[in-house]
């Protein structure tokens, strides 16, 4: 019997995935494959017809949204908690939107007509699925009140929190004009409140890279989304 992907690796661990009874999660095993997402990889782009979904495990991806001018903002981040590719089983198969590698390292990767069938057949997949779902709109919904109304420093904390969530590493490898570009705000804005954060000691910041260096204080600078956010998702995904 081969082993699954999980046991020849531990660090290959998505929550998902990991929720499943163990007979449909063997009936996945072969259809799964362990891949490596390289930054700035797009997994699938606005308008085309999604072949493969991805269950990250130490890897972080951007869901965006694009303008014609082809400024972007992020709208939702997906980590290990979640998948990239739901339109596959909400029935659409396309979305307007581009989903971005961020963070790169492992994944599991399908293809998108197996997960549907899978899905299809009901049982626990179906329902983490469409929990997860309602997790990955409110996530949407509060980003869009969050940048309304919450100043830029308080939006960068709780990005970088959401960020560590994701990959749970202190260091990401994150410069300040991607940011800016993900967070649809101005570089020198980014400057300055990642300089407010580094002199306060709650991160570092090198060329190229952010390092989270007091987790609690960062967490007190951050708006109030991130808790919002943050206790949504463990009441949906905690139910069974």
């Amino acid at each position: 019997m081969s082993m699954s992907p999980f046991q020849q690796n531990p660090s290959l661990t998505n929550q998902l995935l990991a929720s499943l009874p163990p007979s449909e999660y063997q009936r996945l095993v072969p259809h799964l494959e362990s891949v490596t997402l390289s930054l700035g990889q797009v997994l699938y782009e606005a308008g085309e017809v999604i072949q493969h979904v991805y269950f990250p495990t130490r890897s972080m991806v951007s869901l965006v949204s694009i303008l014609r001018d082809n400024s972007m903002t992020e709208f939702a981040l997906v980590g290990n908690e979640g998948m990239v590719g739901i339109p596959v089983f909400l029935g659409g198969n396309l979305t307007i939107s581009r989903a971005i590698v961020q963070i790169s390292d492992s994944a599991l990767r399908m293809k998108a007509d197996i997960l549907k069938s899978e899905f299809e057949r009901g049982g626990m997949l179906q329902k983490l699925l469409l929990i997860y779902t309602q997790a990955l709109l409110t996530q949407v919904a509060q980003n869009a009140v969050c940048k309304s109304h919450h100043t830029i420093e308080r939006r960068l904390a709780r990005w970088l929190l959401c960020v560590h969530d994701c990959v749970q590493k202190d260091e990401l490898p994150l410069t300040q004009k991607y940011i800016s570009e993900i967070l649809g705000t101005r570089r020198a804005s980014i400057t300055e409140a990642a300089g407010s954060l580094q002199a306060e000691g709650l991160i570092r910041y090198s060329r190229g890279q952010i390092i989270i260096l007091n987790r609690e204080a960062l967490t007190a600078r951050a708006c109030e989304c991130y808790d919002s956010v943050k206790r949504e998702y463990q009441r949906l995904l905690d139910i069974k």
